[in-house]
């Protein structure tokens, strides 16, 4: 009798013991920690972040995305190109808003710690532009005269036609793909005036400059409300509103890409929602936003 109970004893805990190893949610030790979260998400859920430019324009796209494709989850959050990037390479990230091309270090990086490339994909145009208070007379602006405002050398407006007032510089933070543009494409990649505020956002920066009758700022053209934009006039060229024809033209010498970036070729969730971006409906998110659609031969 005694060993007849003990084998049933037995018998009870190693079943007990079974139930409890398939119904574990702790994962097991040698890493599966990132399996069990796969596992969890499977291919229903993607995580994005990177661009202030582009974190309104993302958030239409993931909800258009997503009303359109019940169960598939898209988180979105900006933080600036390069923190989008840096979350890509060091993979918290499963895509990357940037409005800036990826650098070679970050190539590098990459390719180091995930094995793989970026894959780069424009998703739509964006005419940066620079902003003034909506009282401010001033019609346009070369990019010499730009690089002198940003710069701290230029610093009172009736230096460049306006009234007698000091000028107040707004500018983005260096982890902005927007400030990296604008440092590379108007200041040579010199540094901005030491006086120049910078803050966390385009948005900030109109909110700012609208406040401000002294104030000078740039920003992507989606935002221009509350503030006048300034025609820009390449050195030696005519004066060029940052209009859709004329970044599309090629025109405006303040034009670029906006784009989203993979570590490798995008698959599942991560392909379809790229594949709706660069569709026609993804496009008209794109113009409703208020940035321009990707002309025709770019897609």
């Amino acid at each position: 009798m005694k060993a007849s109970q003990n084998h049933w004893i037995f018998v009870l805990v190693a079943a007990l013991a079974t139930a409890s190893a398939c119904t574990s949610s702790k994962p097991s030790e040698g890493g599966s920690e990132a399996t069990t979260k796969s596992q969890a998400h499977g291919s229903s859920t993607l995580t994005i972040k990177g661009s202030d430019t582009m974190v309104i324009l993302a958030q239409k796209w993931a909800q258009a995305f997503m009303d359109a494709n019940t169960g598939k989850v898209i988180q979105v959050s900006g933080g600036g190109s390069g923190t989008g990037v840096a979350a890509l390479i060091n993979g918290t990230a499963d895509l990357a808003n940037a409005s800036r091309s990826i650098k070679d270090k970050e190539q590098k990086q990459l390719l180091k710690r995930r094995g793989v490339e970026a894959v780069e994909f424009r998703v739509a145009l964006d005419a940066l532009a620079v902003y003034v208070p909506s009282a401010n007379k001033i019609e346009a602006l070369t990019i010499p005269q730009l690089k002198k405002i940003f710069r701290g050398q230029t610093t009172n407006w009736k230096e460049v036609g306006g009234e007698d007032m000091p000028i107040v510089i707004y500018s983005r933070e260096n982890n902005s793909g927007t400030y990296a543009y604008f440092k590379e494409h108007v200041l040579d990649n010199d540094d901005f005036a030491t006086t120049a505020q910078t803050l966390p956002g385009t948005a900030a920066v109109i909110n700012a400059v609208s406040k401000d009758q002294g104030g000078i700022g740039y920003g992507g053209i989606a935002y221009a409300e509350g503030v006048r934009t300034v025609k820009v006039a390449a050195d030696g060229g005519e004066p060029v509103e940052p209009t859709m024809e004329n970044a599309t033209s090629g025109k405006y010498p303040l034009s670029r890409f906006l784009h989203i970036y993979s570590a490798g070729e995008p698959a599942a969730i991560a392909k379809e929602y790229i594949d709706f971006v660069l569709s026609d409906e993804g496009q008209k998110v794109v113009e409703g936003v208020g940035y321009y659609p990707l002309p025709k031969e770019t897609k």
